[in-house]
């Protein structure tokens, strides 16, 4: 092999992997901003009373853990959940508590975790990236008093 050869082999190398990390980062820049989009619309639809806008984020296999205090651990399922938000509509809470702040803990292929935290609880989500839309598959909740 020349050196103009090698020069030339090694410099597509270049070109090939600073392309690739270059899409990868735009992949985990786009998969974070979904993550971040699902947890928003979950969180902002429970606010708002929509439970469709809700439905929408909800993975069919959607479990929801429930911790407070010395209470016994509750679980709800996603058409429990449902069901609860047609019946009450918009939670009575002060418009202050109506507030998150959703954090992007880790995107690792089709599998993502989340925190969201309100004024009155925090939500430990896990996603799952189902036909291209992230989904939220299970909730564990730890209410604040």
């Amino acid at each position: 092999m020349s050196g103009r050869t090698a020069v030339l082999a090694v410099s597509i190398a270049l070109v090939l992997s600073v392309s690739t990390g270059a899409q990868q980062s735009t992949s985990s820049t786009d998969d974070s901003s979904g993550v971040r989009a699902t947890v928003k619309n979950y969180i902002e639809g429970y606010f708002t009373g929509d439970a469709a806008r809700i439905e929408k984020t909800l993975h069919p296999n959607y479990l929801k853990h429930i911790i407070h205090g010395d209470i016994p651990m509750r679980e709800r399922t996603g058409p429990q959940m449902m069901k609860e938000v047609r019946a009450t509509g918009v939670p009575e809470m002060p418009a202050t508590h109506k507030t998150e702040e959703v954090t992007v803990l880790d995107v690792s292929g089709v599998i993502a975790s989340a925190k969201l935290v309100t004024p009155e609880w925090t939500d430990y989500i896990t996603l799952n990236k189902v036909n291209g839309q992230w989904k939220i598959l299970s909730v564990v909740q730890r209410i604040d008093d």
